[in-house]
């Protein structure tokens, strides 16, 4: 097979999300992030678990591959590589990965097959090559790309330093071809050595700023997100400036003294700082919205484009996308699913194709399913496991989306695994937890049984395409559940559990072509209900990665409140067993793991 076919292998690598994406001829064969397959989320250091999967599930080894680049936004790769041999660095390489990144034909390899690329270029490739688009505008903005003096890739001239680290960069296209209109640095920021990242001067850096201060946490953007509806508009006055199109992000003062800290006494919920945090959210998104509105209309009435591409971290911010799709004048607004560094293995993998080996676009990214397939017999073996078969009643359907349907209608929480799963950190209903949207306490049910959630974080819709429009407000497509859109006033009252406190909710349509699976059961749904909507969230507890495997969601579903998991046309049920063998499991310190784990009967 190998020998018919050319494939480029993009690699995220070494720092969080690390991903690969395996091309075949142009499009996307495979692509998974490492959190997935070691379970640890945001999953950084060496690559050879992402390497070996894509590898496997295509049937090809390492001598296969035509073209291999990567990216690492603290250096270069190849200087990153350098490094790791003579430094301790445990975030980036932890020592029981150093031996084998050493003898890995990957590793500090120099030869023509291997080349590396920068942050914000990677980003753009990810954004504009897999798009419907010709030709079209991108916007790419997030936390921190790389220094100036390691960017690859020609752009307008400026006066920043070469230590400079990027943060925002536009660009057209026309076909394969991308020029770079504009480029915003940070400049380096004193500090203590783990918070210079979001103490630079940038717009990604700065709601991580944000982030950190409420949650003890530069990850947790989407938490901060979902809190700022809960604030008080124009309680904090605006912390950026913005005009005639330049960003100034000031320090922060000391006024702003009230960080959650994170060995302090009782729940984060119980905080007297609640309200002060409410506000501070509000306050960073509603700046953040006004910055990237304007952004994206200067770049619309610069180039007179129709169509626009968005990639970086600050992608993932589906409230401001909604508002730059509603209110910026482009026709077209589109945003992969692997917005973030996950999709920078996408962008690696097109710059490959489309400049390294110049050749045409061809490919365009209509879903986000490209994990392995899962054979019938890997379910039916995650179901026959050593401490699993006693617990539970295996049923398969010939009728499985009626019959989930009809659970799902009976207020029951449903673990739903199909085909292969999503890349990106959206679950897009392959490896999803449905419910029903009918009634407000699904919310506190999904959070009590499973999800462990902060009470203020949504819970998102999706919905049948050919009905979105009559349900929420704001015409066009959200197939990777990136856009947020007010829902109709007639609907508020028949999907309360859908509906966040301003009136949104983070929408993914669903049409047959792509989501057949997901369609059928909508479908379902909505014949016994009238209702073509249904919750959908990730499958995980709080704090792990979307399951992968049948083991992994086996594991879940009997380690929590989920009431069926349904895998292909298999319905499992817990049987009486389940309450006194899963408490007997509790002893172990780590029931999940045990379950993955035990050979079968």
């Amino acid at each position: 097979m190998s020998r018919q076919h050319t494939y480029i292998l993009g690699l995220n690598t070494y720092d969080h999300d690390v991903s690969a994406c395996l091309l075949r001829d142009g499009e996307i064969a495979f692509g998974i992030a490492k959190e997935r397959i070691t379970r640890e989320k945001h999953a950084s250091g060496f690559y050879k678990e992402v390497v070996d999967y894509c590898l496997s599930a295509e049937g090809i080894t390492m001598a296969d591959v035509d073209l291999v680049v990567r990216n690492c936004y603290i250096l270069p790769v190849p200087e990153m590589e350098d490094r790791l041999i003579f430094q301790d660095m445990p975030g980036f390489l932890p020592e029981h990965e150093r031996g084998t990144a050493r003898s890995h034909p990957l590793f500090r390899n120099h030869t023509n097959k291997v080349a590396a690329i920068s942050h914000h270029l990677a980003h753009a490739y990810s954004a504009f090559a897999p798009s419907p688009f010709e030709e079209g505008v991108v916007m790419i903005v997030d936390g921190v790309g790389s220094y100036r003096a390691d960017v690859d890739e020609p752009f307008p001239g400026d006066d920043a330093s070469p230590l400079a680290r990027e943060s925002e960069s536009y660009y057209k296209f026309s076909g394969t071809k991308l020029e770079c209109l504009k480029k915003v640095w940070m400049e380096p920021e004193r500090g203590f050595l783990s918070d210079e990242f979001y103490n630079m001067p940038g717009l990604g850096a700065y709601y991580s700023r944000a982030s950190t201060y409420v949650f003890g946490d530069w990850n947790k953007c989407g938490e901060l997100m979902g809190l700022a509806p809960y604030g008080r508009p124009d309680a904090i006055p605006p912390m950026l400036q913005f005009e005639n199109n330049k960003l100034t992000v000031p320090r922060w003062t000391p006024e702003l003294n009230q960080p959650y800290i994170m060995d302090s006494p009782g729940k984060w919920e119980d905080s007297p700082s609640m309200r002060h945090w409410e506000d501070l959210a509000w306050r960073v998104q509603d700046d953040t919205e006004r910055v990237l509105l304007e952004r994206a209309r200067w770049l619309r009435e610069t180039t007179g484009a129709k169509n626009l591409c968005i990639a970086g971290g600050v992608a993932l911010n589906c409230v401001a996308n909604g508002r730059i799709a509603r209110e910026t004048g482009f026709e077209n607004v589109w945003i992969q699913p692997a917005a973030g560094d996950d999709g920078i293995a996408i962008g690696c993998a097109y710059y490959g194709h489309l400049v390294i080996q110049q050749k045409p676009r061809g490919f365009e990214m209509k879903h986000a399913y490209v994990g392995r397939p899962y054979a019938d017999a890997e379910v039916e073996e995650a179901t026959q496991r050593f401490f699993v078969k006693p617990q539970i009643n295996v049923v398969r359907s010939s009728e499985v989306y009626k019959e989930t349907a009809r659970l799902l209608a009976d207020q029951k929480v449903i673990g739903w695994f199909q085909g292969r799963s999503e890349f990106g950190p959206r679950a897009l209903g392959h490896r999803s937890l449905l419910a029903d949207p009918r009634r407000a306490e699904m919310k506190d049910i999904l959070n009590s049984r499973v999800k462990h959630r902060q009470p203020f974080r949504p819970f998102a819709p999706i919905v049948l395409k050919e009905r979105a429009d009559e349900i929420f407000e704001g015409k066009g497509d959200s197939p990777f559940m990136l856009m947020a859109k007010p829902v109709a006033p007639a609907w508020r009252d028949k999907i309360p559990a859908v509906v966040h406190v301003d009136g949104s909710a983070r929408v993914q349509t669903v049409d047959e072509e792509t989501a057949p699976d997901l369609y059928y059961i909508l479908k379902e749904f909505e014949a016994l209900t009238g209702v073509p909507v249904l919750v959908n969230t990730s499958f995980n507890i709080k704090g792990e990665p979307i399951v992968e495997t049948p083991r992994d969601a086996m594991a879940c579903f009997l380690t929590t409140g989920i009431d069926h998991l349904v895998m292909h046309d298999t319905i499992v049920s817990k049987n009486k067993a389940h309450r006194f063998i899963n408490p007997v499991l509790q002893v172990y310190s780590d029931v999940t793991n045990l379950v993955r784990s035990t050979t079968a009967a």
